[in-house]
């Protein structure tokens, strides 16, 4: 499971759910340019370039049976690079595990544009979604640093239009916080429309970050669907194999 990381976050959003998730499933945090341990490395503002670089740097990490979970940004960047792979022919992901983001046809929320905004403007917006840890306001110095990072994800998000917005044929499974301030649950609803296949949302606890408000409860659903797409026959559909390996009709 390749995870990708929220506006303004990392990699180690996801340190922890190796452990949590236990040895059945191989959790793969991605670490985009410009944040913790590649923050030397120049940002990507733009998705589709964004999006190309990944498909460069994992593709080849990409050609087993695997799933693709991003939340918020991350989301995005999931489907994006799911699209991009399509439309060359490369492997697919078993499954898009998408949560915090409204559909892609849906209108951008007004936190998108704050990244032209002053930095005390953008700092309320982000407090007002649970995602400023207390210690980073209390540390000037942190935040000094993290708000370039989250105005360069802003932008990449709010210049997303021109994605491909066809259905892909493998399940989109949704993700939504019932209190969530920036994206309602009918929003993360609408994603269904771009999957040909069965797919499914499921709402918890929490608000935008439910997945650290709620971790426990979270991952136990967000495991149900790993379970779910996990299994043989499911990955030899995908696959296009039958059950002994050989070529269906």
């Amino acid at each position: 499971m390749f995870c990708f990381p929220y506006a303004g976050g990392g990699a180690s959003a996801y340190a922890a759910w190796q452990r949590k998730l236990g040895p059945t499933v191989d959790v793969q945090p991605v670490q985009l340019p410009g944040r913790e341990g590649r923050m030397a490395e120049p940002r990507f503002t733009d998705l589709a370039a964004l999006v190309a670089d990944l498909d460069r740097e994992i593709g080849p990490e990409l050609e087993g049976p695997h799933v693709l979970y991003g939340h918020s940004m991350g989301a995005l960047i999931a489907f994006a690079l799911t699209q991009r792979r399509r439309a060359r022919g490369a492997p697919l992901p078993v499954a898009l595990l998408l949560s915090a983001h409204r559909a892609p046809h849906l209108p951008a929320p007004p936190l998108t544009g704050c990244y032209t905004k002053d930095d005390m403007e953008l700092v309320r917006g982000l407090a007002a979604l649970g995602g400023l840890p207390r210690a980073l306001l209390d540390r000037p110095e942190w935040l000094a640093a993290l708000l370039p990072v989250v105005r360069g994800d802003l932008m990449l998000c709010a210049g997303a239009g021109g994605v491909d917005r066809s259905p892909l044929p493998v399940p989109v499974h949704s993700f939504a916080g019932a209190d969530d301030r920036l994206v309602t649950v009918a929003e993360i609803r609408e994603w269904a429309a771009y999957s040909t296949r069965e797919s499914g949302t499921t709402v918890l606890p929490g608000g935008h970050f439910f997945i650290r408000e709620h971790e426990g409860v979270f991952l136990d659903r967000l495991s149900d669907a790993l379970r779910l797409y996990a299994e043989p026959a499911e990955l030899a559909e995908l696959a296009g194999l039958d059950l002994v390996g050989a070529p269906s009709d």
